[in-house]
């Protein structure tokens, strides 16, 4: 096998969901047309939204159809347990709330959607004044105290509403009900799945003028209905579980204006620039990046370096239950 290049740019798949907004086109560079963007999907071989490369010989090609090409081995030792590509990463703009919604986890999910589950987290890139979201309930209810509530639209009084800020991180397990409220722009890692169970949507109505689908059977049968604390036992890493490991990169431009990284065999390296601008090189090309580019490093593609003054989220696949983390 031979690894023609080692960075890849990505272009994302874009969703015009009705609770979007238009920040990704005019503060990140989106390039899209449409009025509504809520979402960027930047890393992805999800058939619903596949991203495709933009640079070298591979240009135009969908991540997916490289990867075909190229072997497994471009995702490294640690994807050989998944069936497919182990995650998904997106940008998301919510101007309005989104639904109240949970994700089933593998086992619920494979038998009854032939995919995966969803265990994912959110990075908190802007909020404005007062935003918050919703982050499971305030104290434990009962499986038909939760239907009952979904049925009679009283379901938003049991759930716990977390204040965030820029720069806060919450990991959200399958299982755990939750929504990201209005004015709120989110990087989202997750496991790489399309698979979610609506349970409120504010009485909303669709383009078609129907109010969208609820899920409430298979939310009830999914979901932990016990309070969840914050769990902060990620460090040194943003985030860490069985299907991804987040770690934050920021370049001030003054004490650490340059990182060396090194992609080894056993991961490959997802690179998502949250803010700022610089050069992403490696040993045969460098390439400028600003806010919002998406970077896929295969894995064995060696050294690589980033200058400039930028936050970026750096998203790897570790060794499956490593007794020193968390698993999820």
């Amino acid at each position: 096998m031979v690894i023609h290049m080692s960075i890849l740019k990505l272009k994302p798949s874009y969703k015009d969901y009705i609770w979007g907004g238009n920040r990704l086109v005019k503060e990140y560079g989106k390039e899209y047309s449409g009025d509504v963007l809520a979402e960027s999907w930047e890393l992805s071989c999800h058939p619903d939204g596949p991203s495709t490369i933009v640079n070298g010989i591979y240009a135009g090609r969908t991540l997916q159809q490289y990867i075909d090409e190229q072997g497994k081995e471009v995702l490294g030792e640690h994807c050989k347990r998944f069936e497919g590509f182990p995650i998904l990463i997106k940008f998301i703009d919510a101007k309005d709330n989104l639904s109240i919604q949970v994700h089933p986890d593998d086992q619920y999910a494979l038998q009854n959607e032939g995919q995966y589950g969803k265990t994912e987290m959110w990075y908190v890139m802007d909020a404005g004044k007062g935003a918050f979201l919703y982050y499971g309930f305030k104290e434990e209810i009962g499986r038909e105290e939760f239907r009952l509530r979904i049925e009679e639209d009283r379901l938003l009084e049991v759930l716990n509403a977390v204040p965030v800020q820029k720069g806060d991180v919450l990991f959200i397990e399958a299982g755990t009900l939750h929504a990201i409220g209005k004015d709120i722009l989110i990087a989202e890692i997750q496991q790489n799945s399309n698979v979610t169970y609506r349970v409120y949507d504010y009485g909303r109505v669709g383009r078609d003028g129907k109010k969208r689908d609820l899920h409430i059977e298979k939310a009830l049968a999914v979901t932990n209905r016990i309070p969840i604390a914050r769990d902060n036992g990620s460090y040194p890493h943003v985030a860490d579980c069985d299907y991804f490991t987040v770690d934050k990169l920021n370049l001030d431009g003054g004490n650490m204006e340059k990182m060396e990284g090194f992609v080894s065999g056993a991961s490959f390296e997802s690179i998502l620039i949250l803010d700022g601008k610089g050069t992403i090189s490696d040993r045969n090309e460098s390439m400028e990046f600003q806010k919002g580019d998406s970077f896929f490093l295969p894995a064995g593609s060696g050294a690589y370096w980033v200058e400039g003054i930028c936050d970026a989220l750096i998203t790897t696949i570790r060794d499956k239950g490593e007794p020193y983390f968390r698993v999820c």
